[in-house]
């Protein structure tokens, strides 16, 4: 049997379909794939074909997205008594909604936050979506209608550290140089003009990487997996590889650069003896587990480490992040440069930096 065309569209899916594999786009030759002609036409089936032919992030996100898809298909067997791909409606979608919003746990609370069942809808949508374009629905996409649940402050843009914050906190990484690590037993070393600093602090490093997430709004994720050749200091960048396997290019301010470029200068290199490695941010020689990367785990500490010097509470490294997103939208008012510099592939995110905080808000109100 010939191949679905565009233009013809069946309700049941009776021969071979032809499809374009997605992770093929842009290489040297798309790879046609050919399904078989008599197929089981379940979730299940439908579920691994769109794994093998059209998710192309990285495991990890793939792993979400595989738990997320079961959700569904145990709730449609669960309600249908079967998984066949023509029982998935779109009314059955909207009571799925219903069925995450309402599932109770064993404390007696909400199973699912509504960021999680948001996340959860998002990659069902997209999963419909893609199965209605190769296999019609009798009624439609049974997700075409489906809406996200609204959330009262979308990415959390009240936990932007402030200007305030951000001086503090970046006035408490340069003194790091100065006083970072040094012995806390002042009888011990009365007198002396500064008491010892330990062997295998890095405070070029720890000043380095909080410039980093600040002057970039990068992930800690992000942070951990930069290498040397990543930092462009004539085009004042940093290319990395993000969430979902994609690499993304990110500014970086003079001061965060020049940050960088100290670490390098002063402390990188002698590491660098022990470990050979390309990462930018190395762990001390003594270190004995891991290759000499820093995990996202350790940038943690770092941020924290100089958040409490500074009295700075309450923040973490995606503080910074949003707080790069917020400074970008009060500066240009474009919801494109957001979206360029934090490497957001949905508009929809960059455009929740234009909310108005609640403090801002209260301002707004009091200032009359």
């Amino acid at each position: 049997m010939s191949a679905m065309s565009p233009g013809s569209r069946p309700q049941h899916p009776s021969g071979p379909l032809q499809i374009t594999s997605r992770k093929s786009v842009g290489g040297p030759k798309a790879e046609l794939v050919l399904l078989p002609q008599a197929f089981p036409d379940t979730i299940s089936w439908w579920i691994e074909q769109y794994f093998r032919i059209e998710v192309s992030t990285a495991p990890s996100s793939r792993k979400v997205q595989a738990h997320d898809l079961a959700l569904f298909r145990d709730y449609l067997i669960e309600e249908e008594r079967t998984e066949k791909r023509l029982a998935w409606t779109p009314r059955l979608t909207r009571a799925f909604q219903d069925h995450l919003r309402r599932t109770i746990d064993e404390h007696g609370g909400r199973r699912w936050r509504d960021r999680t069942i948001n996340r959860v809808l998002a990659h069902l949508k997209t999963f419909g979506k893609w199965v209605h374009k190769l296999a019609p629905f009798p009624l439609g996409s049974p997700t075409e209608k489906l809406k996200l649940l609204p959330t009262t402050t979308g990415l959390e843009v009240d936990r932007a550290i402030t200007p305030a914050e951000r001086r503090r906190i970046l006035d408490a990484a340069d003194v790091l140089v100065q006083t970072g690590g040094r012995s806390r037993d002042r009888s011990r070393f009365r007198g002396a003009e500064a008491r010892p600093q330990r062997k295998t602090y890095r405070p070029w490093r720890n000043r380095a990487i909080v410039y980093a997430l600040i002057e970039t709004g990068m992930r800690r994720q992000a942070i951990a997996k930069l290498n040397v050749s990543d930092v462009d200091a004539q085009k004042k960048s940093v290319t990395v590889e993000e969430k979902g396997g994609l690499e993304h290019t990110y500014q970086i301010s003079k001061e965060g650069l020049a940050a960088v470029t100290d670490y390098i200068a002063h402390e990188r290199d002698a590491d660098d003896r022990r470990w050979h490695s390309p990462a930018l941010f190395l762990a001390a020689p003594s270190v004995s587990a891991g290759a000499g990367r820093l995990t996202p785990h350790a940038i943690n500490g770092v941020w924290n480490e100089v958040c409490a010097t500074a009295g700075v509470h309450g923040r973490t490294p995606h503080s910074a992040r949003h707080a790069m997103g917020k400074h970008i939208i009060e500066k240009t008012g474009n919801i494109a440069a957001v979206q360029r510099q934090l490497g957001h592939r949905n508009a929809g995110y960059s455009m929740q930096y234009t909310r108005v905080t609640d403090q801002k808000l209260h301002d707004v109100i009091d200032d009359r």
